[in-house]
């Protein structure tokens, strides 16, 4: 990961902004966030409207290291403090019981709140400088979903930001993100834990700490929170993508109407989708073979495609194991958007 470091001047900029009530977009070692008070139902409501946001879709309550979790929540259980101490600062969303002093709003409503201290060296800045203007009685939390407009593609860059707000928004450059896809969020609000979105922290690591596996999402978890990027369209390209096993994506390139004069892309790590790398309708990427380079490209990926001014994306169905959840399930939500469009 390449990190951009601003001045000292650029976070105490970023920190009054939030101080004030506006926004500002920031890095995490996720994706970027679009961040404002957590304790401001104003700020808050600028989140909401600035990405065309559900005011019931909650936000994820960010915080510096030297913050106190138990601030936020009505009680820290011990599985909580266990996962704390083995991934905090980190890619992990822990939802636990709202606090009564913290707004609903940034909860979409709910009696719960999803937490985490995300461990960007930037972001980390911003979020001691926020803390520090606050002073004692505060804990200066910022709440921040992906800073992109509700539904479409997560940015990594602060490009993709700027691409998608122009200069409407403040944007705090850190670089690249390194995980490329958003945090892992557990719930622990109910007596047990429950995966409600795969990422970087996978279920196998978390059963290590706390001693049992959580319950994966599978669709039937009726009395689950409400958690950020767990509908089921999401995520999505505004180009029309289709996720595929490869035997079934080869007779839609072979019939491809080639009329409009664009290309088809074809995203795949098979070894035999290489063969329509040279055909002249195909614009083809060689996937990375591994997960975590797959999430970390993905967003980046789904934004260049955009731009390229193909008919429509096809990619290949990866492996359905524990190691690929998190990028199978963000590619799914991809391919959802499109099939309710």
């Amino acid at each position: 990961m390449t990190i951009i470091h601003p001045s000292a001047a650029q976070i105490e900029e970023a920190a009054a902004l939030l101080d004030a009530g506006e926004l500002v977009a920031f890095p995490t070692e996720t994706v970027y966030g679009l961040g404002g008070d957590a304790e401001n139902p104003d700020a808050i409501a600028r989140i909401y409207a600035a990405k065309g946001r559900p005011a019931n879709h909650p936000v994820i309550v960010h915080f510096a290291p030297e913050a106190d979790p138990s601030y936020w929540v009505r009680e820290l259980p011990a599985d909580a403090q266990k996962l704390i101490d083995a991934f905090w600062p980190g890619p992990l969303t822990l939802i636990l019981k709202r606090a009564a002093h913290i707004p609903a709003a940034v909860s979409g409503g709910q009696d719960s709140v999803g937490v985490r201290c995300p461990s960007h060296p930037v972001t980390q800045k911003l979020l001691s400088a926020f803390h520090r203007r606050l002073g004692s009685g505060k804990q200066g939390g910022v709440a921040g979903p992906s800073a992109n407009r509700f539904g479409h593609v997560s940015p990594t860059t602060a490009q993709h930001v700027r691409d998608e707000f122009g200069s409407t928004v403040h944007v705090l450059d850190g670089g690249a993100a390194d995980v490329g896809i958003e945090s892992t969020i557990l719930d622990l609000s109910r007596g047990f834990p429950a995966l409600l979105r795969p990422g970087h922290v996978g279920p196998q690591e978390i059963a290590d700490v706390i001693g049992v596996a959580p319950r994966l999402p599978d669709g039937t978890d009726a009395t689950a929170p409400r958690a950020s990027g767990t509908l089921k369209a999401h995520y999505a390209p505004r180009t029309p993508l289709m996720l595929l096993p490869f035997l079934a994506i080869e007779p839609l390139i072979a019939a491809f109407d080639r009329s409009s004069g664009k290309k088809i892309a074809l995203v795949a790590r098979a070894s035999s989708a290489r063969e329509w790398a040279d055909a002249c309708h195909v614009h083809f990427v060689a996937a990375p073979e591994d997960p975590q380079s797959y999430a970390r490209d993905l967003y980046g990926l789904l934004r260049a495609l955009d731009r390229a001014n193909v008919e429509r994306i096809l990619i290949e169905k990866l492996p359905e194991t524990v190691e690929w959840i998190a990028v199978n399930d963000r590619l799914g939500r991809a391919a959802a958007f499109e099939a309710e469009e």
